[in-house]
């Protein structure tokens, strides 16, 4: 028999056909204090590993595929929003590769961080009391070996979610929190991530699934993982997906992707950051592009509106808004649903309510959020009492740059051009009070040109 040593793995998001469209669980808040010491695993070996004989049978898999698994797959309320990637077959979500068992991470038991009766070969009786996602816990499983990622990682955007919290906070009051944890936990956290979620398996919001075999993929592909989250605006935009409008610059010339820009490190861990917005700019156009704005920048522009303009007013085309989000409780199957009531494409420049050493722009472009102040009503009533404390033209740093845009061909394609500042006229009766501070009251005056 093979020898197995211990040695801490990854979980799976789906290993069995019942747990594809498993609820990943309860959204975290900001974790401040520094994760306990990693557990050894205590590996189990069973004289058959009936785990393995299932899960690397192609054929047996194939034919016992759950006709329920594809229904519910077609029925995830978030398939519309994510990026457009062609889903996994139903036994592709739940095969494991024999090369996994050869690797380092596949010398554990399944049962090890699964559960189950490994010993059964009936499916029921096998799948009893599994643990689908071990990762959950990870100073079990991935904080054996990398404990400065796991002591970290509860900290990062990608797993407290603060910036939605933050949001929903400040546009409420206490009393009010519990019905918005609900409803967030309901219907918003599947975001929320967990080792395996980028690195063993992809997310639910395009059907879920293994992404090779079980085998620990340590750069997550970008498709599969990054802009399957962050699809309907990032991803769209950036692969030039969006009609009449191209592709980033850095993805059609340069073949980038996600990583290349936002790193692990960036990724694993925020600092306790509250929004992605908070702090240091990271990362920064400049962190590339060093000659920005110095003397030696050949480009007159840069340095005439260097701390005025995010490098996006400038730089970047048309993106996507959104209006209308309206949540319904959770229905009878356990499934939660949303409706939006518009999406178009945008592009307005308006006043920085962001404003601060790192990101000192007068300008930027804004973007449209789908908040309204009954978004939550099916929770409760007026659960967002405070709903113009926030603007909903907010913030933007779309993704889909290029060298030379409409707006900065010339001067005065910018100055003078009312049709692309966003001005009161523009912006929904309703929401005048909560856009405020965004909204240009004085576009800048055209540039006098030589006749």
């Amino acid at each position: 028999m093979k020898n197995f040593k211990s040695i801490a793995f990854l979980g799976i998001s789906i290993l069995v056909f019942s747990a594809c469209n498993a609820n990943p669980g309860a959204t975290q808040k900001a974790v401040t204090e520094s994760a306990p010491t990693p557990t050894q695993l205590e590996v189990f070996v069973p004289a058959e590993d009936y785990c393995v004989t299932c899960h690397t049978n192609k054929q047996m898999l194939i034919e016992n595929a759950s006709a329920n698994l594809e229904q519910r797959q077609e029925e995830s309320a978030f398939v519309g929003l994510a990026n457009k990637t062609e889903a996994l077959e139903a036994w592709e979500k739940v095969f494991v590769d024999p090369t996994f068992l050869e690797s380092e991470h596949g010398q554990a038991a399944c049962k090890t961080c699964h559960g189950g009766d490994s010993t059964s070969k009936d499916k029921e009786t096998a799948h009893n009391n599994i643990n689908m996602k071990p990762d959950q816990n990870p100073q079990k499983t991935c904080g054996n070996c990398h404990q400065d990622i796991v002591v970290s990682f509860p900290n990062s955007l990608h797993s407290t979610q603060n910036g939605f919290y933050q949001a929903m906070y400040t546009r409420s009051v206490p009393d009010n929190h519990p019905a918005l944890d609900e409803a967030f936990a309901e219907n918003c956290a599947s975001c929320h991530t967990t080792c395996g979620d980028c690195h063993i398996s992809q997310p639910n919001t395009i059907g879920g699934g293994l992404l090779n075999g079980h085998n620990v993929v340590k750069t997550p592909p970008m498709t599969q993982t990054c802009t399957a989250c962050h699809g309907s605006r990032v991803g769209n935009e950036y692969l030039g997906k969006n009609e009449g409008l191209v592709a980033d610059i850095h993805s059609s010339q340069f073949k980038m992707e996600c990583t290349a820009c936002h790193t692990g490190t960036s990724l694993h861990d925020s600092s306790g950051a509250n929004h992605r917005y908070e702090g240091e700019q990271s990362p920064a156009c400049i962190d590339c592009h060093q000659k920005f704005g110095r003397v030696n920048d050949v480009v007159p522009e840069h340095q005439i509106h260097q701390d005025k303009l995010s490098c996006q007013t400038c730089h970047t085309i048309a993106y996507t808004s959104c209006d209308g989000c309206h949540l319904s409780n959770v229905d009878n199957a356990g499934q939660s649903s949303f409706t939006m009531a518009d999406t178009t494409t945008t592009f307005y420049i308006g006043k920085n309510v962001r404003q601060s050493a790192e990101r000192p722009y007068e300008y930027t472009v804004v973007r449209h959020i789908p908040v309204t102040p009954d978004t939550f009503e099916a929770y409760g009533d007026n659960l967002l009492p405070n709903f113009n404390l926030l603007p909903t033209w907010t913030y933007a740093t779309p993704h889909n740059i290029q060298r030379m845009t409409p707006q900065s061909r010339t001067c005065n394609s910018c100055h003078g051009n009312a049709e692309i500042f966003l001005t009161a006229d523009k912006v929904k009766p309703e929401e005048l009070e909560a856009n405020k501070n965004v909204i240009v009251d004085q576009i800048p005056a055209e540039v006098p040109t030589d006749k």
